[in-house]
């Protein structure tokens, strides 16, 4: 089975209301979707994406950048192309848009070797669990107020999720605390809550609004500081009881390992696009495993599904719903638990009728 066709596709998808986070306003996602066609006449499918579609033209442009050492290709061969790809970035780095190029190939080339082996990934990889606990992520934004925060978190409640994020970040701690205590009330204490500050807090800041928090039992704090400020992760990570989760900024292995051995989290968050497809994110799997860390993903709920049912060490997958237009498949939540896709490779395939509504003019 060769690579014969590298064809991507630009669409953007607009979100239901405009959203915010402490550093985000999103109004849009634009994507570009990956297509690996083969002389067998299998498709491995993938996407990555920017936020409102920010230097969507540039990402795209670096994903085609790759082709030449794809096409015509077995993609079995995945670890000599993820390689040749890797050495070629080297003169502009290991980070950025290169790596979510890196990853989009690597990912449709895992969907192509399972979809040849008429088996799922999980399966492929080594399967622990047919079905993987998810957290409610699409909703409790920064830009909600307490009555929308409130209706949000019944509306998860109401769609089988037994955990959910709200996001921090106000200018005054007390509104912050007055919104986490209103969702906490709300839910009650069965339901697990997690909170996201997205880098947007100072070290004092942060460990004085986790000890203001600790006692709405939060699952994790994440991202309280920048998430290049290792030694303040640290801090706040000793500072508090709440457990600290972070690395969706982060890139590849290395950035996942430099995490890790400055102590920075309880919880390491490896994103698919940033830290490298599907080969990259088993990587960092195995390196937190050696620190005796979980993960849980970061977005790429279809994607990333596979990974947390075949890695012991991944407690969980973030849901986010923004993308599951794109596909022909529905995923099945019940009780807080996403149950694992039996399709061969991925187990989701693009809705091509759903991609012509959002391509790009």
């Amino acid at each position: 089975m060769k690579i014969t066709e590298f064809k991507t596709t630009l669409i953007e998808i607009p979100l239901e209301k405009r959203i915010k986070t402490s550093i985000h306003d999103m109004r849009n996602v634009g994507c570009v979707l990956l297509e690996l066609e083969t002389d067998q006449g299998l498709t491995g499918e993938s996407y990555v994406f920017s936020l409102n579609g920010v230097r969507l033209s540039a990402l795209h442009e670096t994903v085609r950048g790759f082709s030449h050492l794809v096409t015509g290709r077995e993609p079995h061969f995945i670890n000599a192309i993820f390689d040749d790809m890797w050495k070629e970035m080297n003169p502009i780095g290991h980070k950025g848009y290169p790596i979510a190029a890196l990853s989009a190939i690597d990912t449709a080339c895992w969907d192509l070797i399972g979809k040849a082996a008429e088996q799922p990934l999980h399966k492929i990889f080594g399967a622990c669990r047919d079905k993987v606990k998810t957290y409610a992520s699409g909703g409790l934004w920064l830009s909600s107020n307490i009555d929308e925060l409130v209706s949000e978190a019944q509306t998860f409640i109401d769609q089988g999720f037994r955990s959910m994020k709200i996001r921090l970040g106000s200018l005054n701690i007390s509104d912050d605390v007055e919104r986490v205590a209103a969702v906490r009330e709300a839910i009650g204490d069965e339901i697990e809550l997690l909170s996201d500050a997205n880098q947007c807090l100072s070290v004092k800041r942060a460990i004085q609004l986790g000890r203001e928090l600790e006692s709405y039992n939060l699952g994790w704090f994440e991202e309280p500081v920048s998430y290049q400020n290792l030694e303040g992760h640290a801090e706040i990570r000793m500072a508090l009881e709440i457990p600290i989760a972070s690395g969706e900024t982060e890139y590849t292995r290395f950035g996942m390992r430099d995490m890790l051995e400055a102590r920075s989290v309880d919880i390491l968050m490896p994103d698919l696009q940033r830290v490298g497809g599907l080969s990259e994110f088993r990587r960092a799997a195995a390196i937190a495993s050696t620190y005796h860390v979980p993960v849980s993903s970061h977005f790429f709920t279809e994607q990333s599904i596979c990974i947390a049912a075949s890695e012991t060490n991944c407690i969980s997958v973030e849901h986010i719903p923004w993308f599951s237009g794109l596909f022909n498949e529905d995923m099945v939540i019940e009780e807080g638990m996403i149950y694992v896709p039996d399709q061969p490779g991925i187990g989701f395939s693009f809705n091509h009728d759903a991609i012509e509504r959002f391509k790009k003019q």
